[in-house]
C-alpha cells in the first residue's frame, strides 16, 4: 500500500483580511478520539484569531489559529489509546487550500522517521486533546 505523503486540505478564511487559518479541534468519546493541533515553524504556540467560548463545543472546533508555509499541523487519532499521529508540515497555500508534506507518522508504537524534538510539545497537546472526554477547550495556544 502506497503511502500518502502530500495532501491538500481546505483553509477557513478569516473575516475582513481573510487571513488562511485552521482550526484546533478535536476531542475525546469513551473509548475513541481525535484531535487537530496547529503550531508554528519551531513547533511554537501560535496566537488564536479566535477562540470559541458558546455554542456546541464538546469535540468541535475550539480554536481559530493563522496558517503559513512552513507551520505544521498535528493530527492525531486514537482506538482505546492505539494512536496514529500524522506530522504535517505546511508546504504552500493556493487560494482556499493548503498543501502539507508529511514530516512524521507515528503507527503501532513507532515513529516512521525520527521527530524532531521541536514538534514533540505539540504532539504531546494532540495525544491529551485526542483523549480530554468530551473536550471544550483548545490545548496548544498561546496565552493572550
Amino acid at each position: 500500500m502506497c503511502k500518502k505523503t502530500i495532501k491538500r486540505i481546505p483553509l477557513v478564511r478569516t473575516r475582513g483580511k481573510g487571513l488562511p487559518a485552521l482550526w484546533e479541534q478535536g476531542g475525546g468519546y469513551r473509548n475513541t478520539g481525535f484531535a487537530t493541533i496547529v503550531a508554528g515553524r519551531e513547533g511554537e504556540r501560535l496566537r488564536p484569531f479566535y477562540v470559541r467560548g458558546r455554542g456546541h463545543l464538546a469535540n468541535g472546533e475550539h480554536a481559530l489559529l493563522p496558517v503559513n508555509p512552513g507551520y505544521v499541523v498535528v493530527e492525531a487519532d486514537h482506538h482505546r489509546e492505539d494512536f496514529r499521529i500524522q506530522v504535517w508540515e505546511v508546504l504552500a497555500i493556493d487560494g482556499d487550500e493548503a498543501t502539507l508534506g508529511l514530516v512524521a507518522e507515528f503507527d503501532e508504537g513507532e515513529w516512521d522517521h525520527p521527530l524532531p524534538e521541536k514538534y514533540m510539545a505539540a504532539v504531546e497537546a494532540a495525544r491529551e486533546k485526542a483523549t480530554c472526554y468530551h473536550c471544550r477547550s483548545p490545548h496548544f495556544v498561546a496565552p493572550e
